[in-house]
């Protein structure tokens, strides 16, 4: 039986190498075909309903200046940087500039607690089954996308922003338009 032993061990080890080279090819392709908004690139439309109620569309804002923030009431990145968002949104909303914060936390009560809680009134879209996180290819908490008048992404930020960051990012923005 030595032969054939040495033959059963040749055949596994092609079978082995054949479904290797199947799945990184399988995964280079599904990664050219998965492909996430990046700077330059046109920010994707979605729809999501928001803590009021209503239902908002990333196009309902076409020709406006829109910062798209990700972000969980569980992230501390996140909770810190919201001061300094609901600075910005008192000061620009005023301009045009829209400000979506997409949530990903599953409770809406959680969220509208946190918002009380830090008497916060910014936008809020509930993302709770992560819909729209996966479409713009968000892993890590806080990002943030600014989209300008041409609908396309301007700036991605990823991680916590200062507020200073904030606003000389969205002056590029308003004064692009």
């Amino acid at each position: 039986m030595g032969p054939n032993k040495k033959w059963v061990q040749i055949g596994i080890f092609a079978i082995v190498l054949i479904i290797g080279v199947f799945t990184i090819i399988t995964n280079l392709s599904a990664s050219d075909s998965k492909k996430y908004p990046q700077t330059g690139d046109k920010a994707p439309n979605f729809s999501l309903v928001g803590l009021d109620g209503k239902t908002h569309e990333l196009s309902d804002y076409k020709g406006k200046p829109v910062l798209i923030n990700f972000w969980g009431t569980f992230c501390p990145p996140c909770k810190e940087e919201m001061p300094a968002l609901q600075k910005q949104y008192d000061k620009w909303s005023k301009e045009g500039v829209v400000f979506l914060e997409v949530n990903v936390d599953k409770n809406k009560v959680t969220v509208q607690s946190f918002m009380d809680q830090y008497k916060l009134n910014m936008p809020v879209l509930l993302d709770a089954k992560e819909v729209v996180r996966k479409q713009y290819g968000v892993m890590d908490y806080p990002t943030t996308f600014f989209i300008g008048t041409d609908g396309k992404v301007s700036i991605k930020k990823i991680g916590q922003m200062t507020e200073t960051f904030i606003d000389e990012s969205i002056a590029k923005l308003v004064n692009k338009s």
